[in-house]
């Protein structure tokens, strides 16, 4: 697993297929598992890189708060070591926050999808604490998954437990934890109208982390902006896997037959 050192923090990330590539920048606190549906529906056409930000999995965690800033100064030094010049955005979450603030910053950038994103960390809700768990206590994983998720979970046991299990290996520990979910909550993005990249939205109808109206706002707001809902809640490409995996190949599909 490749890594790079900005300023003395060490950053891991992970590559698999050919062709364009796609990078896929995590929620808080989750480790790289949370890409573990979308990431093999793209490996193969797609170059995929997958990298953990400074406080989760093999990255480095150093002393929070952390700001949105530096995590997109994060994902610019994992680019650059990977000598990417042009890359389509994938973000989740806090992710998105740092694909739309990355887009303005720097000129990599080709496209981006949204998931479960604001443009102001001020409509993240108080449900974002309840993600919050420690990755030793299986019984917190579990009892914090449900803020994710509009299932219910109890009909599907196997797959909280695969999902408990990958977040006790790569999920931040409690301090990373809060140190992203600072970022999140400060996030402000950057004039809308001049992230002028075409921008897939896409958002759980039954999101109760950040609502549903944060992602339709945001497609508006967006120049080249196309919003989908998607049933589920914050993670709902999880829920929904194969519905966000096909719409996302089309998405991708659609950008580079352009260029």
């Amino acid at each position: 697993m490749p890594s790079v050192d900005r300023n003395g923090t060490r950053l891991h990330y992970d590559v698999d297929g050919t062709g364009p590539t796609v990078a896929f920048i995590g929620d808080v606190g989750a480790g790289a598992w949370l890409w573990g549906w979308q990431q093999p529906a793209l490996a193969g056409p797609y170059e995929t890189l997958v990298w953990d930000l400074r406080g989760t999995g093999r990255s480095d965690a150093p002393p929070g708060p952390y700001d949105v800033a530096t995590l997109v100064n994060d994902l610019e030094a994992v680019l650059s070591d990977h000598s990417v010049a042009d890359v389509h955005l994938v973000g989740a979450g806090l992710g998105g926050m740092v694909a739309l603030a990355y887009a303005h910053r720097y000129n990599r950038a080709n496209s981006l999808t949204l998931l479960g994103t604001a443009a102001n960390g001020d409509a993240v809700t108080d449900r974002l604490s309840t993600l919050r768990a420690a990755p030793d206590d299986p019984e917190a994983l579990r009892a914090s998954l449900d803020a994710a998720f509009a299932a219910d979970l109890a009909d599907y046991p196997d797959v909280v437990d695969q999902i408990t299990e990958w977040r006790a290996e790569d999920d931040a520990a409690l301090d990373g934890w809060d140190a992203q979910a600072a970022a999140m909550r400060e996030f402000e993005a950057p004039p809308l109208y001049e992230v002028t990249l075409p921008s897939l939205v896409m958002h759980g109808v039954e999101d109760v982390i950040v609502p549903a109206s944060a992602g339709e706002s945001l497609a508006e707001d967006l120049p080249r902006g196309d919003y989908q809902a998607v049933e589920g809640g914050h993670w709902c490409f999880i829920e929904e896997s194969a519905a966000v995996s096909d719409a996302l190949v089309r998405w991708l599909d659609e950008q580079t037959d352009d260029r």
